[in-house]
């Protein structure tokens, strides 16, 4: 086990620490449950007979306490002042109301890390025209952050600096969401930070992140380009047995991207770099919704990735600033059942068994009961992390079986997923592994084929003179057959005609010259519709004389158009062609953003179903104490 680990951390706590973390648990707990009572009863705080005309507490709240605390079985006056900061709260909520309604300068209740949190909220007045950077530098003025080394959320998406706030969706009242970046060992070793390294930091996390999404896009393009399997890295997308899927291309980009996000996302979070991963999961989750829904309803990426974004606020110690929680948690337990089926039988039909996926189950159901806990809802809170707890003792794995796997040449992750997808069995686990490393194999060796098969296609298509563009294009009518397609390009030449934006297509760029044009006069065309086709079709006979051939000697009506409007379009030359020197060095750059995307992209097709769950069992065993303390306060008083 890792010395750095979540269990050693939470075991070298003292008691007063212990101590200290359930009170604050237990006093969240009683907020929200009085919140709630409050909500119920429609009761006002801030309004007679609970506050004088002074804004003052009133006797009417110290029986309201009463009531309650009589209710909840706790201490009265604890009660009491929970309900007065409550008060206090709403009050100040409202002369902020009234303070924007007059003056324009809106409030932004500030949620700071854990570790600069005071019990009061931040609260923070700005005008909405100024822009994401005016904010952060008065964030980090007077709060005491160093301004290059801070993150801001907002509306679940990462502040933008160069736009204003009101271009960003910012408004009155809005919550923000601060995180502070680790600085470099060698930073906290000095325990300074010279002005010019802080911005060398800002500019190259700056650098990292535009890296991170051209990367991505190389690789999603790829996917769309003609490669060879064997020697160009491109992202494809496959089903939960391995193989591609087919999706329409107008979300296939979008897709590639968020899922490309998502694994940048993932490995910071292995990391447990929670302030570096939310932003790449809030930018996967951003493309997600450019999908449409009958396809989210179809994979259980999305899911995962609603889990990793609560997961992620939890641990930066911002569940409360997440307020649609809920709303993320239902998803994913609506999207699990739309892809597993009711009772995980379609996974089961698919897979051959469900043990593997049953890690996301516990951490949805500790998701469920952290986020009623903190909701006040002290049963359902209980209910949720039972279920949590029975399933790691389901998914437990004994160590010396993954040693028995290790000596046996499994890496401990196929050891831990193919034991859980056996339920222990070490001799089922063994074939299970190896026969799904075959199957694998074959399904992978065969994909290649496919793609292989459809770049000879392809280049058959364009030694005949068709772009890449009209070929992948016919191709994908005709369904891969070769023949279909050459057919369905000659009855529709305006296909080839249609600009290509690749840079490899020469339209235009050859004049029809003498030569070309007796050489299909002599093949018994007319000289005035071998001059237009030759036009058209930037010089090449092949496809002037296919067409023509097609077309009974005379071009369509809509390609003798596109002859006329050829004849006046200029040729590039070669001086216009960019340097070999550029060309070379932004070339040096896709490639190295696309190694760091490949980098995190994990090699085991199910790394987001393996974890030890050593931090689930330590979560789970905490709130379930805090439930506990709860119950044993309330019979105390």
């Amino acid at each position: 086990m890792k010395t750095n680990g979540g269990r050693c951390r939470i075991r070298a706590l003292g008691r007063s620490q212990r101590a200290l973390m359930a009170r604050m648990a237990q006093k969240k707990y009683l907020q929200a449950k009085l919140t709630q009572f409050l909500r119920e009863d429609r009761i006002q705080l801030w309004k007679p007979p609970y506050t004088d005309e002074n804004k003052d507490i009133s006797l009417a709240l110290k029986d309201l306490a009463k009531k309650y605390s009589d209710k909840l079985e706790c201490c009265e006056n604890e009660v009491e002042k929970i309900m007065e900061e409550i008060r206090c709260k709403a009050i100040e909520r409202g002369t902020g109301n009234e303070n924007y309604k007059t003056t324009g300068i809106a409030t932004i209740e500030v949620f700071l890390p854990p570790q600069r949190r005071k019990d009061k909220k931040a609260l923070l007045e700005t005008r909405l025209h100024i822009t994401g950077k005016e904010l952060r530098s008065k964030i980090a003025e007077t709060f005491g952050f160093q301004e290059n080394y801070i993150k801001i959320i907002i509306n679940k998406k990462q502040l933008q600096l160069g736009k204003s706030l009101e271009e960003q969706g910012v408004t009155h009242n809005v919550k923000a969401m601060v995180m502070e970046l680790k600085q470099s060992e060698e930073d906290a070793r000095r325990n300074f930070q010279v002005e010019e390294e802080e911005q060398n930091e800002a500019k190259l996390e700056e650098q990292r992140i535009q890296r991170t999404k051209r990367g991505l896009e190389i690789l999603a393009e790829r996917a769309e380009m003609v490669v060879d399997p064997e020697t160009t890295p491109y992202l494809d997308i496959a089903n939960q047995t391995g193989r591609s899927l087919k999706i329409p291309p107008s979300e296939k980009k979008a897709l590639m991207l968020a899922m490309g996000y998502h694994e940048k996302g993932r490995a910071f979070l292995k990391r447990k770099n929670y302030e570096l991963a939310l932003p790449c999961l809030l930018d996967a989750d951003r493309y997600f919704c450019e999908c449409g829904t009958e396809l989210l309803d179809t994979v259980d990426n999305y899911a995962v990735l609603q889990l990793d974004i609560v997961w992620c606020y939890f641990h930066l110690g911002q569940l409360e600033c997440l307020d649609d929680a809920e709303k993320k948690l239902n998803s994913a337990q609506k999207c699990f059942k739309n892809c597993y089926g009711e009772n995980h039988q379609r996974l089961v039909h698919i897979k051959g068994n469900c043990g593997k996926e049953k890690v996301l189950f516990l951490r949805l159901y500790l998701l469920q009961g952290i986020r009623n806990y903190h909701s006040g809802n002290g049963e359902e809170a209980c209910e949720y992390l039972n279920k949590a707890q029975q399933l790691f003792k389901e998914l437990y794995i004994d160590p010396s079986k993954v040693d028995t796997l290790l000596q046996l040449g499994f890496t401990a992750q196929e050891a831990r997923l193919g034991l859980r997808a056996c339920d222990g069995n070490v001799d089922h686990a063994a074939d299970h592994i190896t026969h799904r490393k075959e199957e694998l194999a074959q399904i992978k060796k065969e994909e290649q084929e496919k793609r292989r098969h459809r770049l000879e296609n392809i280049n058959s298509l364009k030694r005949m003179g068709y772009s890449t563009h009209a070929a992948k294009q016919a191709l994908h009518q005709a369904g891969g057959n070769l023949d279909q397609a050459l057919k369905i390009l000659l009855s529709n030449p305006q296909r080839w005609w249609l600009s290509d934006s690749n840079p490899e297509s020469n339209h235009h760029q050859e004049s029809a010259s003498q030569e070309n044009i007796d050489q299909l006069v002599y093949m018994g065309f007319d000289k005035g519709a071998a001059r237009a086709a030759l036009r058209v079709f930037g010089g090449h006979v092949q496809l002037a004389a296919q067409t023509l051939a097609y077309n009974g000697g005379s071009l369509p009506p809509d390609l003798q158009l596109a002859s006329e409007d050829s004849s006046s379009t200029p040729s590039t030359s070669p001086s216009d062609s960019a340097g070999t020197s550029s060309a070379s060095t932004d070339e040096d750059m896709e490639t190295e953003a696309v190694n760091e995307i490949l980098d995190d992209i994990p090699e085991h097709e199910e790394d987001y179903l393996d974890s030890t769950l050593e931090d689930e069992e330590i979560i789970i065993a905490k709130y379930l104490s805090y439930v506990e303390n709860t119950k044993l306060a309330t019979k105390k008083n």
